[in-house]
């Protein structure tokens, strides 16, 4: 059974969804970057006020800041693991897999979710938020309009600030510079597999799971 798991792929090309699915199914608990920075503001560290004060101000945090911060969750969660959009660049990568191989913790599977950008933009540009427990859903299929209250917990739904088209076409420009090299380089490893991200959610999932369980 792989354990040790990062998931890959463009903005709205259903990673998050995926996490889920993996936790509910495995116990195998999710995190991202963001994730982990918001639990260390919630505690109160020094690195999470040093990351809330760039993100604050619209900058983006460092690749040292977000590599100590990974190797402190490691440390406190042990050795099973799903990075949600992390990495998101080749010299995180490179730093993930020291921190790993000094914990004889090898990274197992990658999972690229390979998306035409069409369907990218319907998803983003269909979908809401809810301000309570921040899970996603789109309208049309999950919900029949915006004005909903949350399937999940009642809350209120709303759409994300940066969810337009403008918005989308600047982080799709990022993921292309950035992070998109990570498929060549966990290919190479041997430990990408790619994903038809456009596939219905349990379709994708069953196809996950038969290389979680190999």
């Amino acid at each position: 059974m792989k354990t040790r798991i990062v998931l890959l792929g463009p903005p709205a090309s259903g990673k998050g969804t995926q996490a889920e699915l993996i936790k509910a199914h495995y116990h195998i608990e999710p995190t991202s970057t963001g994730a982990m920075l918001r639990e260390e503001l919630r505690r109160g560290t020094e690195l999470g006020h040093a990351a809330d004060r760039l993100t604050s101000r619209g900058q983006l945090v460092p690749d040292a800041m977000i590599n100590e911060l990974v190797a402190g969750w490691l440390e406190s969660h042990g050795d099973a693991f799903v990075f949600d959009g992390f990495p998101r660049t080749v010299p995180q990568a490179i730093e993930l897999d020291r921190l790993l191989d000094a914990r004889n913790t090898p990274l197992q599977a990658v999972f690229f979710f390979n998306v035409p950008f069409s369907e990218i933009r319907d998803r983003v540009l269909n979908r809401v938020t809810c301000r309570e427990c921040g899970h996603i859903f789109k309208v049309g299929l999950q919900i029949a309009t915006p004005g909903e209250k949350c399937p999940e917990c009642g809350g209120t739904l709303c759409r994300r600030s940066d969810d337009t088209l403008e918005a989308l076409e600047q982080r799709m420009v990022e993921y292309h510079q950035k992070t998109e090299p990570l498929v060549a380089f966990y290919r190479e490893r041997g430990l990408l597999f790619e994903l038809k991200g456009a596939e219905r959610p349990e379709t994708v999932f069953s196809e996950i799971s038969a290389i979680l369980e190999a």
